[in-house]
């Protein structure tokens, strides 16, 4: 049997608990360590601590809220906003290509949290290679500190353009 060594995963599970993760994340007030981007008055932008690629980001409201139908106005629309402002910064600072975009909602459809979230995956043609297929394994070339750097070196771009 072969193994893949990931150390860096028992933080991971040592700190798997049922507390939400986008009510108590935005609650510490300390973002860089937490990785959210990005604040809006009722929504927040966050890097997805085990991502599929680098850059894969979440977007989710601050009220705890699990179907997209409890979505006010308000949230709707910056939620949008930030779909929009995530795939302007990862093409600006990836030269993504493409975007996988979506909600799992519910346990069923695969929600890790029951707390209504959006990702943003960053795609480039040819990402995807034999480490998934052969052994299941998804292989990130980027520390999650530098993707935060480069990516709020880009948001605050894209903010000063606007």
């Amino acid at each position: 049997m072969d193994r893949l060594w990931a150390p860096w995963r028992q933080e991971y599970l040592d700190s798997e608990s049922e507390e939400c993760i986008f009510c108590k994340l935005p609650s510490l007030r300390e973002d860089a360590s937490n990785l959210i981007l990005l604040r809006k008055k009722y929504t927040f932008l966050i890097m997805n601590r085990y991502p599929y690629n680098s850059g894969h980001l979440m977007i989710a409201p601050y009220r705890h809220i699990s179907d997209f139908d409890s979505l006010k106005k308000a949230e709707f629309i910056e939620m949008m906003e930030l779909t929009s402002i995530s795939c302007k910064a990862l093409k600006l600072e990836y030269g993504a290509q493409g975007f996988n975009i979506g909600m799992n909602i519910g346990r069923t459809a695969g929600a890790g949290y029951e707390h209504l979230h959006l990702h943003v995956v960053p795609r480039w043609n040819g990402d995807t290679n034999f480490m998934p297929v052969i052994s299941d394994t998804k292989v990130i070339p980027e520390q999650l500190a530098e993707t935060y750097r480069r990516l709020s070196s880009a948001l605050r771009k894209i903010k000063k353009q606007q």
